[in-house]
């Protein structure tokens, strides 16, 4: 039966003041306009729901079954309002983001910081992923945006917004230092071990296609799951590897690992945020992007 929903609101408020002056008062509305309503619902529904006396207002039985229902309907209703209004004040929520290790220690620990103190009621959930992991989990709904490093090879309803240059370079371990004065060419690299991420990675891929663009095949010797790998592999002699250039500085001072210099240009990445326009951001979602945006202009 199609009743009108206002005329359940009122008869909500009848109900729960077992008064028209009162339900009338907090409906900010007049007595003989709710008693028009509960007259017409009444007719909609064809029972009695309240009987008036003396003493104010008593429910019949099925004043009673009903509003037992319409309390459950309407005190859920002010319960999602008051949610609602928490959110919009950022005082919860729960933000879902996808990030890889590059994205994450290049530019996203410090901004998650600085969110965290200024809205400490969100719960944060970070995700370390690929960037091909992390751009599946956003079209699968599983978090509210990816922030990860080029390239992505978005298409479609995702959108890319870019953030943040990052330089590679070419770093060995100390004991590769006669190779610290000189540059060499990409085809010299081919007699010294390389470390690299996965072939499931787009960090392969990348390297894969600067090889070849210099008529080279891209094999590395040893393939890791995490970027930050790498580096602790460099230190140990393990091979040569390419890494971000300000995740080397600390080693570098330290003379812990060397810059191999090259004749060919190292490679310039991205870290960039992934949003699908197909599905709207929370409120703390638009937040953290609004930030993370700001924070690098």
């Amino acid at each position: 039966m199609a009743v009108n929903f206002e005329y359940y609101r009122i008869f909500y408020y009848v109900a729960k003041y077992r008064s028209m002056t009162q339900a009338a008062a907090a409906l900010m509305s007049s007595q003989p306009n709710v008693t028009r309503v509960i007259n017409n619902l009444e007719n909609e529904l064809g029972c009695r729901l309240i009987i008036r006396n003396n003493r104010g207002i008593t429910l019949t039985a099925e004043g009673e079954q009903l509003y037992k229902h319409a309390a459950i309907a309407f005190e859920q209703l002010q319960r999602g309002e008051a949610e609602l209004s928490q959110n919009a004040g950022l005082q919860s929520g729960i933000l879902y983001i996808g990030a890889s290790e590059t994205a994450l220690h290049g530019l996203l620990l410090p901004i998650l910081r600085q969110f965290h103190e200024a809205y400490p009621a969100v719960r944060l959930k970070i995700f370390n992923y690929t960037t091909p992991q992390a751009i599946n989990a956003l079209k699968s709904g599983q978090i509210d945006f990816a922030v990860v490093t080029s390239p992505t090879k978005v298409s479609g309803s995702l959108q890319e917004i870019k953030l943040k240059t990052i330089h590679e370079i070419l770093i060995a371990s100390s004991s590769f230092t006669s190779l610290a004065n000189k540059k060499l060419h990409l085809k010299e690299l081919t007699q010294y071990p390389l470390i690299s991420l996965a072939q499931n990675t787009r960090t392969y891929e990348l390297y894969n296609k600067f090889y070849l663009d210099h008529g080279l095949e891209w094999e590395p010797d040893i393939e890791v799951a995490t970027s930050d790998l790498i580096l602790p592999m460099v230190k140990n002699s393990l091979g040569l590897g390419f890494i971000p250039a300000e995740f080397a500085q600390e080693a570098l001072s330290k003379g812990e690992i060397i810059e191999i210099q090259l004749v060919e240009k190292t490679l310039d990445r991205t870290i960039c945020l992934i949003q699908d326009t197909h599905h709207g951001l929370s409120i703390a979602a638009r937040a953290m992007r609004d930030l993370l945006v700001e924070q690098v202009k």
